[in-house]
């Protein structure tokens, strides 16, 4: 009988105990799942944590004149310059950002022009520019590409390892401020391994050098693109007014452009030209003054707009015009 009861609470006591842990158990999940999940993290002061600022979107396009690379490199003379300056257009025109000018080249020539110039047919042109309604010029070289190789000394099928490395310069005018905003030399690299005949073809080999050399210049091209983009992104866009019709202002930007039907856009006269009194050189463009606004109404051809007057004085041809 004492058997049978010492038994029975040595089953008692354990039972209770287990249902106490599990209780304890399940009360700690749910106060550490809603410590974790859900609940607003505040710093020692009880302050909510601020949101992260979000950039201000215009969904405006900036038009850029990209002119032709050239290549100083000894390497795929005229073929590293067609690379160069088509990976440039491709990841530019991906970021959505812009619009590449077509007639570029035939406004102000090749990047090779400009080196040669000394920068002064940029300041020379800066007004024909802003008639073409382009915000930016970028334009750049190759300053070296070239391929390093190492291969087994012996054997009919010999293991070779290129080691293929470019130099660019990619180099941003802005057409308003009548300056250059950026200049940067970057750097390209591109390994490789295979196994080749002693004896193989020359053909064979040179195009696959230049398949390395072209690689290694599109890795240095692209480590440009963010840094164009947040320069582009901190500066104003700027169109013109290209003709007046009555009541009616055409605009060279419309719908390819971002230009939005609504929109009030300032009329900005030009600004002046700032020389240093010591050297004579160009330092920079003044801000031009606000004349009025401008609303769109309408679009036509490829990328124009149509506006009306919305407030303020006279609009002329040659004016202007930016997003209020």
């Amino acid at each position: 009988m004492l058997t049978k009861l010492n038994s029975k609470k040595k089953k008692s006591i354990p039972t209770k105990l287990l249902g106490k842990g599990i209780l304890l158990f399940l009360s700690l999940n749910i106060f550490f799942a809603a410590c974790t999940s859900g609940v607003i993290q505040r710093d020692y002061q009880g302050k909510r944590p601020r949101a992260e600022e979000r950039k201000y979107f215009s969904g405006v396009k900036k038009k850029i004149a990209l002119l032709p690379f050239f290549n100083e490199s000894p390497f795929e003379s005229e073929d590293l310059e067609i690379n160069a300056t088509e990976e440039l257009r491709l990841e530019l025109t991906k970021s959505g950002e812009f619009i590449i000018d077509p007639s570029s080249a035939k406004l102000f020539g090749t990047s090779k022009e400009i080196y040669v110039g000394g920068g002064l047919k940029l300041v020379q042109l800066t007004r024909q520019a802003k008639i073409a309604g382009i915000n930016f010029i970028v334009f750049g070289r190759v300053i070296d590409a070239r391929v390093r190789e190492k291969s087994d000394e012996i054997g009919i099928v010999r293991k070779t390892k290129s080691y293929t490395e470019s130099k660019v310069e990619v180099r941003v005018f802005d057409v308003n401020a009548g300056k250059e905003i950026y200049t940067e030399t970057l750097n390209g690299y591109a390994d490789d391994s295979t196994y080749r005949f002693f004896a193989s073809d020359r053909e064979d080999y040179l195009s696959y050098r230049r398949e390395l050399l072209r690689y290694a210049v599109r890795v240095g091209i692209r480590k440009s693109i963010p840094k164009i983009i947040e320069l582009a992104s901190k500066l104003d866009w700027v169109g013109r007014v290209a003709k007046i019709i009555g009541s009616k202002v055409y605009l060279n930007a419309g719908r390819e452009s971002g230009i939005n039907i609504g929109d009030i856009l300032k009329i900005i006269t030009e600004g002046a030209e700032i020389y240093d009194p010591e050297t004579g050189a160009l330092i920079g463009m003044s801000k031009g003054d606000m004349k009025g606004t401008i609303e769109i109404v309408d679009y036509f051809g490829t990328d124009g707009a149509i506006a009306i007057l919305h407030s303020g004085g006279q609009v002329l041809e040659g004016d202007f015009v930016q997003l209020y």
